[in-house]
């Protein structure tokens, strides 16, 4: 298939009555009164009990196998849920890495012990993941991973350090990719190991971000044992697995939604008869949406159909961190208002809480020049 022909959404309409329910759900659990800068924490708001109640009305795990816990039901009914808690700025950070990614690699590659122990904990909410994928050094450039994992009888001894684990301080878990034959270059010789945090050897360090916030950290991996049990997949095929994983985070909603809590906020100041500057700018941007979802949406349906569209999840996470990263800028230019954060005005905090966060959203999920490599090779430009 064409990079550039994205294939039709997958069947089974809008779900009407399931996004409904979901929105009852939120607006009785986060009330009226949550306050939208907190709807901008760009899904980085950590509430475990919030993540149980999901997993409580089967909102995670929702495409597993039921022998799993999970609800065999389909990729655009988990897309219609997970649009919904990102449009209203729902605390979804405790479960987002398992429930998006950690939980489909797990099924695929994992062996059925792994499947058995995490995959159930998963679907109720109770079992968290963070990523063990960027470095110090490299970033987006996995294939530059330093990280090793030699083995030795019963296992693997692992030295190494993994940079930007999102929560790893309140994870059980990580998926650490790593280099596991040292005789071989680049995306040659990697593999992916299941890490349980509470191992000797495993020191998490704090990385605050730009607001002074503690959800980034720096893993270190000090001589740490892992049983040979701790194998995700066949050793030695840890990049295709990593490419797999990718394609389910960088092709979701929240690689265009990240900045929906401001545009709520720019179209209640803006009113019913914006001027016609206004009209156009908000059209421009609803339009981009649009297609985005289109995108995102078309994605979800190749990976419930086994495909691993590394390069359209690539043009989906490269042009939706370029609408999240444009909507602060249409907002300051629209409304004369400062950002403030703090601020009793809604729309001020909320601009300020946005504009902290922005250049986060071209640098998770892999920077924009790794994408854009990404992409031209697809299109065999380079």
């Amino acid at each position: 298939m064409s990079l550039l022909s994205f294939p039709p959404l997958p069947p089974g309409g809008a779900h009407p009555d399931l996004r409904a329910e979901v929105r009852a759900f939120l607006a009785e659990t986060l009330g009226p009164d949550f306050p939208a800068p907190e709807r901008a924490r760009s899904w980085n708001g950590h509430d475990p009990a919030f993540s149980r109640a999901l997993g409580a009305r089967g909102w995670l795990g929702m495409t597993l196998p039921a022998r799993y816990g999970g609800h065999e039901r389909s990729a655009l009914e988990r897309y219609v849920v997970v649009e919904e808690l990102l449009a209203a700025g729902a605390p979804v950070a405790a479960h987002w890495i398992a429930d998006r990614q950690s939980a489909p690699l797990i099924l695929q590659h994992g062996t059925e012990v792994q499947r058995q122990a995490i995959l159930p904990r998963i679907a109720a909410g109770e079992c968290y993941f963070c990523i063990g994928m960027s470095e110090p050094d490299s970033g987006s450039d996995l294939a530059a991973t330093r990280t090793r994992a030699l083995p030795e009888p019963g296992g693997f001894r692992v030295n190494g350090t993994k940079l930007w684990g999102t929560y790893a301080h309140k994870a059980h878990y990580m998926i650490l990719f790593c280099r596991t034959d040292l005789t071989s270059q680049r995306q040659a010789g990697t593999s992916q190991l299941l890490v349980d945090m509470a191992t000797p050897g495993i020191t998490v360090r704090p990385v605050l971000d730009i607001a002074g916030e503690h959800h980034f950290n720096e893993v270190t991996f000090d001589n740490v044992f892992l049983p040979d049990t701790a194998l995700i997949g066949r050793l030695g095929d840890g990049w295709p697995q990593v490419m797999g994983e990718l394609a389910f985070e960088r092709s979701g909603p929240d690689r265009f939604l990240s900045s929906f809590a401001l545009v709520n906020e720019l179209l209640r100041v803006l009113g019913q008869a914006p001027d016609i500057a206004a009209r156009r700018a908000v059209g421009r941007l609803v339009a981009h949406l649009l297609v985005l979802r289109h995108m995102s949406r078309s994605v979800a349906g190749m990976l419930a159909r086994g495909e691993n569209p590394a390069l359209q999840a690539a043009v989906v996470k490269d042009l939706g961190a370029l609408l999240e990263q444009e909507v602060p800028e249409i907002a300051r230019a629209l409304v004369p208002s400062q950002p403030q954060p703090g601020a009793p005005d809604a729309f001020s905090a909320t601009l300020a809480r946005t504009i902290l966060s922005a250049p986060s959203f071209s640098l998770r999920g892999g920077t924009r020049e790794i994408l854009r490599g990404i992409i031209a090779r697809g299109l065999g430009l380079r």
